[in-house]
């Protein structure tokens, strides 16, 4: 799945108990992290057709993160810089392994090949989750979980009073929950 829907699915998970905006970011940012293996795309696209291409994203993403050690060292990162701890970093990993379960579910590229998720990499090969009915990444089952993670986004914000906007900027982020509030809810109303 995109970074996108990781990001709101972050999101939502963080707005759920109640945080402070430094522990919502993050486990918002838990949630996209997996996809850290993919910056590879960036040299190997560069060096295509050069004399030595670099085959990174080919050969490390879906693996160098998509790990339960990759989870443990989120969840260790997050449990350093939270302010409430245990709670941010429970809901960290479940953030990460929502994102391997996505990933798992819609995945599939172009060629058909389906990802899977080398969860005891580097220690042990053995334990590849891999879903025989994974879909492609364009596939119209993503494009209606990101529109329903935008929806639970949307109404979260309304319901909480913040948006992931907060984390980029607190001024803005009450600038968009006012707009949302005053559009959606007397629509609502009507």
């Amino acid at each position: 799945m995109s970074p996108v829907t990781h990001f709101l699915a972050g999101w939502v998970i963080a707005s759920f108990p109640r945080l402070e905006r430094r522990d919502v970011a993050l486990i918002t940012f838990a949630g996209v992290a997996p996809d850290l293996d993919g910056l590879g795309a960036v040299p190997e696209l560069l060096t295509s057709h050069s004399t030595h291409p670099l085959d990174w994203f080919s050969r490390y993403h879906h693996v160098l993160a998509h790990n339960l050690l990759f989870a443990v060292l989120v969840a260790i990162a997050v449990f350093f810089f939270s302010k409430r701890k245990w709670l941010s970093t429970a809901f960290a990993l479940l953030a990460v392994h929502l994102h391997f379960l996505m990933d798992m579910a819609g995945s599939r590229g172009p060629d058909g090949y389906e990802w899977p998720i080398p969860y005891l990499a580097p220690f042990s090969a053995k334990l590849q989750l891999a879903w025989s009915g994974q879909w492609t990444l364009n596939s119209w089952q993503n494009v209606v979980i990101t529109c329903a993670l935008l929806a639970a986004t949307v109404v979260r914000a309304i319901q909480i009073g913040h948006s992931p906007v907060e984390i980029f900027s607190p001024s803005a982020d009450r600038k968009v929950v006012a707009v949302l509030r005053q559009r959606l809810l007397r629509t609502a109303r009507g």
